[in-house]
């Protein structure tokens, strides 16, 4: 796992997930399940960060984003004189997204983290405020590179909703430092149910390391905050010999 850049934003995972670990069911419907309070929590997670990340599969599937509505987070968000709503950014390679989402009529900034061919139809057609184009010739999209120009722009703290393979590939790239998590009492089940991370999945000596600060239980949901600990898993090893 790579040691995280510098030049990058202070990345926070936030997720609901059912008891058995989905983040949504086996159809992939994007219907919520948390409660009152875990929409709020998300809420003030949300309002404390510059920018929101999530990846095309996530808008596709929701098709809106998380707005700001209470109206103590917005004071607060003025009285800090920042922006009333956080920078919306999708992260997606290919930039297919239909343009009757309720996402582009929402009034909110948003910005595309894309290739060069996959900001070509959003160059012509309005929906983003903003198109950053990172190419890889192996993967795509640079992800790492985004996350660079996403700081250069004044982005300090990145919240990321979502999907589990952005967040696979953000920890592959040693991206992430905060995992807040809301165990809600749910079973989805099902295989092809998303879990938090995705993706090809980690082996036990290069799987991120998390350390618990924080559990609160509220009814029937467990928050759980974490640290992501980016420690080489080599040297943490020798530290315990």
């Amino acid at each position: 796992m790579l040691t995280p850049p510098l030049s990058r934003p202070h990345t926070t995972v936030i997720l609901a997930m059912t008891a058995d670990g989905k983040i949504s069911d086996v159809g992939r419907s994007g219907v919520t399940f948390g409660s009152s309070v875990d929409y709020q929590h998300l809420e003030a997670c949300v309002a404390a960060a510059d920018a929101v990340l999530m990846g095309g599969t996530t808008l596709r599937s929701g098709g809106t984003a998380m707005r700001l509505q209470s109206p103590q987070l917005l004071a607060a968000r003025e009285a800090a004189g920042t922006p009333p709503q956080p920078v919306q950014v999708v992260c997606s390679a290919s930039g297919t997204f239909d343009p009757a989402l309720p996402f582009f009529r929402q009034p909110i900034p948003r910005w595309l983290l894309t290739t060069t061919e996959g900001a070509g139809f959003w160059q012509t057609h309005s929906g983003f405020d903003r198109l950053l184009t990172v190419d890889s010739s192996e993967t795509g999209l640079d992800l790492q590179a985004g996350l660079t120009q996403l700081r250069g722009l004044g982005i300090e703290r990145l919240a990321v909703l979502g999907g589990g393979h952005l967040i696979a590939t953000l920890f592959e790239l040693g991206a992430i430092d905060e995992v807040r998590l809301t165990v809600c009492g749910y079973i989805f089940g099902g295989t092809a149910a998303p879990t938090p991370v995705d993706g090809l999945g980690f082996s036990r000596d290069r799987a991120p390391r998390l350390r618990l600060l924080e559990v609160k239980r509220v009814e029937d949901e467990v928050f759980l905050q974490y640290q992501v600990l980016h420690e080489d898993p080599a040297e943490e090893k020798d530290s315990d010999v």
